[in-house]
């Protein structure tokens, strides 16, 4: 979507285009309702300010929505569709290393009861998978900190590949 038509949608189907960036109400509708936007630089500073900080139950919330790392989602929404994309990096036939992110993320979940968040966006399987099994020897307030800011950078790139100057900028 272009820029000068974000800014000018209505709030509603604003708020429609935000959610699968990252579904935080908060956070969604604060960048919303500081429309207009003189760039794409501005839009994604503000949405930087509105992720920090965002709370325990925003992120449980958040969470909610996001798959295992090596399990592609399957549903035809546009956040599934952008998880997908993300985690391109991990390649389904890899079976060691597809096992190996299984056995992880079973182990992560056990031990701190949500699911492993990482930006998966340029990272290979490998370096998803080093960083899970170091996320394993953390506190649950490191992985706090962590996660919260995984969510920060998985927004800021769903957004800034959402929305675009347009071709008149």
């Amino acid at each position: 979507m272009e820029l000068a038509v974000f800014n000018t949608a209505d709030r509603d189907e604003a708020i429609r285009t935000l959610t699968p960036c990252l579904d935080i109400s908060r956070w969604v509708e604060t960048i919303v309702d500081a429309r207009p936007y003189a760039s794409v630089d501005e839009l994604l500073g503000q949405a930087q300010r509105a992720a920090e900080p965002f709370t325990p139950a925003e992120v449980e919330s958040a969470m909610a929505h996001h798959p295992r790392i090596g399990e592609r989602p399957k549903a035809q929404t546009t956040e599934a569709a952008m998880s997908r994309s993300e985690q391109a990096g991990v390649d389904p036939g890899d079976n060691q290393t597809t096992a190996a992110l299984a056995e992880g993320n079973r182990a992560y979940e056990e031990k701190f009861g949500r699911v492993f968040l990482i930006r998966a966006a340029g990272r290979s399987a490998q370096e998803m998978l080093a960083a899970l099994q170091e996320r394993l020897n953390h506190t649950p307030e490191e992985e706090d900190t962590i996660v919260a800011g995984q969510l920060r950078e998985i927004a800021l790139l769903r957004l800034s590949g959402l929305i675009s100057e347009g071709v008149n900028a």
